[in-house]
Order: structure tokens, then sequence, then C-alpha cells
């Protein structure tokens, strides 16, 4: 699997889950689709889903979700292991309107918690979660040189937004790690080297900051990695007559 292919997964299913729940509404393609929503314009990964899904329909049609496939590929691309609830639906409405509940990079840390919170998420899910969603974005974000930033580094965060960069670039938010799934990206925030603004405010929160300290042991944060995933598969689930078992994932049946 490309090294760039393994985050955009992760990220997907989060985006995926915080909109309508994991019900692979991200998946669907066409005008004003989540999938168009400037939030997703740079996600990656869909032909990895697209794919399975062909094989698991050869083989057995009309029984595994869109939602549970993109699940399994999120938690297998970061090779860590937790048991994924399964059984998901998939949904029928996707709308770019409705992705205004992502966390942003703009957002501040109360907001960020506010919209965790409407999930059903605490401030330890935002902290685990967050710290593996952003590992890839495009390089205008968090433009701007940030006081609390360790000043040794600015040249380094510069060179990443430079003036009238190119806005579709990929660059790696997890500095001199971004393609390996550990725990520095806290190390970075403990040393004022978050590449984004709101990234180092985690440790500028005395709440997130909490979590960010417990997070710099691999085991501490590889295990409530795995739980946090869990309860964010749990929001929103599509059961029983809700939604349907889609035949191809960019489409409703």
């Amino acid at each position: 699997m490309y090294p760039t292919i393994a985050p955009g997964l992760f990220r997907m299913h989060f985006h995926n889950c915080f909109v309508h729940g994991c019900d692979a509404s991200i998946l669907i393609k066409g005008t004003n689709t989540e999938r168009t929503a400037p939030p997703n314009s740079l996600l990656r990964g869909f032909e990895v889903i697209d794919d399975a899904k062909a094989k698991l329909e050869a083989t057995c049609p009309g029984i595994v979700s869109c939602a549970d496939i993109l699940a399994l590929a999120a938690r297998d691309s970061v090779f860590l292991s937790w048991q994924v609830p399964t059984g998901h639906r998939d949904g029928r409405v996707s709308l770019a309107s409705d992705t205004t509940n992502l966390p942003g990079f703009r957002d501040s840390v109360d907001v960020q918690k506010q919209k965790f919170v409407e999930k059903g998420l605490d401030t330890k899910d935002l902290v685990a979660l967050i710290g593996k969603n952003y590992l890839m974005h495009i390089s205008t974000h968090g433009k701007g040189d940030d006081p609390t930033i360790d000043p040794t580094f600015l040249p380094q965060r510069r060179a990443l937004y430079p003036p009238n960069g190119d806005g579709t670039k990929r660059v790696g938010l997890d500095h001199g790690s971004q393609n390996t799934f550990d725990t520095s990206y806290f190390n970075n925030l403990r040393n004022d080297r978050g590449v984004l603004k709101s990234d180092q405010r985690l440790w500028t929160d005395a709440n997130t900051k909490t979590f960010v300290q417990r997070f710099l042991g691999a085991n501490a944060f590889n295990v409530e990695f795995g739980r946090s995933m869990v309860k964010m598969s749990n929001v929103d689930v599509k059961t029983g007559t809700q939604g349907e078992i889609r035949k191809i994932c960019s489409a409703i049946n």
C-alpha cells in the first residue's frame, strides 16, 4: 500500500463517520455530494474500497456493506488490531452541505471538543483521533506563525507554506514521521513543533495536554486509539431496515 493511501483511508473513515455516522455516504459520487465538499477534496483511497467491494460482490453479493469495508480498511491501514463493529448499512443521502460539522483546522480546541461531544465522543477521543487524522493535508492550511511554536522550527514550517504555494500540494503534518504510525506527532507537540496551529494548541490547552502527555507512550496510545475508533464506528449506526447494502460503493442502488 502506498504510504499516502493508509492515512487517506483513515481520514476518509473519520470524515465519513462524522457526518451521518459510518454509513459510507462519503463514497457516493455526484454533484454536491460529501465527496465534493472542500474538506474532502483531497481524500484518496476510493479505488481501494471499490476494488474490495467488487471482489466481495462477485463471491457474496449483497452481504457486506461499503460502510463495513471502509471501517475494516481504515483499521488494516494502520497495522493495529481492534474489534471493528460490523453490520453497518450504507446510507442513501450524501450532501456537501452536511460536512460543516467536521472538525477543521481553523477550529479552536473548544469548538473541536464540542463537535466531538455532539457525536458522543470525549476529549480523549479528540486527541487520539485528531492525532492521526491530519497526517496529510494541503499546503495552504495553517499559514502564519504562532508564538507557541519553537522558533528553531519556524524555517522548516515556513518552507511547507511558501507564499503563493501550490494549494493542491500534500504535506506531512506528523513532521519527520509522516509515513509511520507512531507517537511522534505527540512528541512534536511537546517540543512545540506542531505543523498546524490547531495541532499545537492541543499542547497548550490544559484538558487536551493531559492526553497528549499520556499518548507519548506507544502502548497507551495504541490501546486508546483502538477504543476511540470503536466508539466512532458506533456513532449514528444504520441497521435493520435503515439504509441499504450498495451494489457499488459510489452510487445508491
